[in-house]
């Protein structure tokens, strides 16, 4: 992650500021965190999950979101953008706000050197204080390997890795399954 900006702000001053700033930046209990921009493959390997997502829930009753809409977790006063997440529809938003959800199931990222401690360890954390949160996937990008969660009580999870383009992964929030072969098929591996 990039450093954090030390001036101290409130949720409601950060609101301000996001809105009017071309730029995405997380929000970390008084702290304004930059975002990092993505590569090529992130954008196409998040892209792809989206895409996928979209088709195999269409008129259902979920929301599928990606990178541009922020996400609120109020036990930690945490405000982030997902790469990709699934909410019951309609979305739940946070009080007075008409761009910022809270109610989210399901939320995927893809992984980047820049961010993956993050998202594995903090901003997991972070995620797992929402009820509502059931599933997290987490996308690598320089090989087809997907790390799967899944919520299977309080402070219980379920970790399943899927690797190789053979393999699938079967989401239980939504039930739907997704071929490793389909969300990596634009994506060139280096050799190693």
């Amino acid at each position: 992650m990039i450093a954090t900006v030390t001036k101290p702000c409130t949720a409601e001053e950060y609101l301000v500021l996001e809105v009017a700033s071309s730029d995405r930046n997380e929000y970390h209990n008084g702290a304004i965190v930059p975002m990092t921009g993505g590569t090529p493959a992130h954008n196409e390997i998040s892209g792809s999950f989206f895409f996928l997502l979209k088709a195999a829930l269409r008129k259902q009753p979920y929301s599928i979101f990606m990178t541009d809409q922020r996400l609120w977790l109020p036990e930690t006063n945490v405000y982030t953008y997902p790469d990709v997440m699934v909410t019951s529809r309609p979305p739940e938003m946070k009080p007075n706000r008409k761009d910022t959800v809270m109610n989210v199931m399901l939320i995927a990222e893809t992984l980047s050197d820049s961010t993956e401690a993050y998202d594995r360890g903090d901003k997991f954390a972070h995620y797992r204080t929402m009820d509502t949160f059931q599933e997290y996937v987490l996308i690598h990008q320089q090989r087809p390997c997907v790390e799967h969660y899944v919520r299977q009580a309080k402070n219980q999870w379920l970790f399943t890795e899927h690797a190789g383009l053979e393999a699938s992964v079967a989401l239980s929030a939504v039930a739907v399954e997704i071929a490793l072969a389909d969300l990596y098929e634009a994506i060139e591996f280096e050799a190693i």
